[in-house]
């Protein structure tokens, strides 16, 4: 509940205006974006490498108006891969791509038009040796995304997708996803949904969750668990003894519980931690604030320091 609250206070203009505009906010900001431009992020990429934890980089800017936008994140997410690619940081990491960002919101073809730049983006990054995550969005555009993911997928199977955990729905898509190889990061979700289509409640935000891990991990599917909550990390950590290795994957945030990522890489887990870039940071920053009380107090504190 205070989370939506929270996205809705967010959402209003003079809001936005003034965190955005504040240069006080540009600190606390940064703890959880790694930097403006391709520079930064391949900075983030390095350091983290050196950690044994792989990437997925965000390349920041989903409220899009035009096409002319849209195409300029291809042109960004294509600079990213062949940066990463001439350092010789490609392997093993991925771009996680907005659909909102291609212009899938854009009108009766968005859609379609959001698939054709998607699968351009897939096809360079492949190329390159670069795995692609399609992120979910809010539950207005669950169908059209799986969609896309699917469209993908015939091209390039490792193709991933997102399920959040918060709608009612996601136990079923997860058994339609639940086939050996499909690459689903399963999140509990950070989007303002009414309660007919997503649980209010965290505890069963939390069961929905545990569900759906179950169903990806007994179908052959390879979760990407991604969670900060330490309840969950340890109970999936319980749910992979015994299987193969390679079964899954840990995935957190940039600048969240970065002690507790470096636990599980050194436990052997295959770690991936979220990186985002790029100057449109206020959605995702907004996001992050809802998810936990803590972030929210940390901002305040540093707005006051400041």
């Amino acid at each position: 509940m205070f989370g939506q609250l929270l996205l809705g206070v967010a959402g209003n203009r003079g809001v936005r205006s003034l965190v955005t505009g504040s240069s006080l906010s540009r600190p606390v900001v940064a703890r959880f974006i790694a930097g403006d431009d391709v520079d930064a992020a391949t900075a983030a990429v390095r350091d983290l490498h050196g950690d044994g934890i792989a990437v997925s980089l965000d390349r920041l800017g989903e409220d899009i108006t035009e096409a002319g936008q849209a195409d300029e994140t291809v042109a960004g997410y294509r600079d990213v891969v062949e940066r990463l690619a001439a350092e010789g940081l490609a392997a093993g990491n991925e771009i996680s791509i907005k659909l909102s960002a291609l212009g899938q919101g854009l009108g009766p073809t968005g859609p379609r038009a959001a698939t054709e730049r998607a699968h351009a983006l897939a096809e360079l990054a492949h190329a390159h040796g670069v795995d692609v995550t399609v992120d979910m969005e809010d539950h207005t555009r669950v169908d059209d995304t799986l969609e896309t993911v699917r469209a993908l997928r015939r091209d390039f199977p490792r193709t991933g997708c997102v399920l959040q955990a918060m709608l009612r729905r996601t136990e079923g898509d997860a058994r339609d996803l639940a086939v050996p190889g499909s690459r689903v990061r399963l999140v509990k979700g950070a989007y303002n949904e009414p309660p007919e289509v997503a649980y209010p409640a965290k505890a069963d935000v939390d069961k929905a969750y545990v569900r759906s891990l179950k169903v990806l991990l007994d179908g052959g599917a390879y979760p990407m668990i991604a969670t900060h909550d330490l309840r969950l990390v340890n109970l999936a950590e319980s749910l992979l003894q015994g299987r193969p290795e390679g079964t899954a994957e840990f995935q957190m945030l940039y600048g969240i519980r970065s002690g507790e990522q470096l636990r599980l890489a050194r436990a052997g887990h295959t770690v991936r931690v979220y990186v985002p870039y790029g100057t449109d940071w206020y959605g995702y920053f907004s996001r992050r604030l809802a998810e936990r009380p803590a972030n929210l107090a940390f901002f305040a504190r540093s707005l006051v320091a400041g």
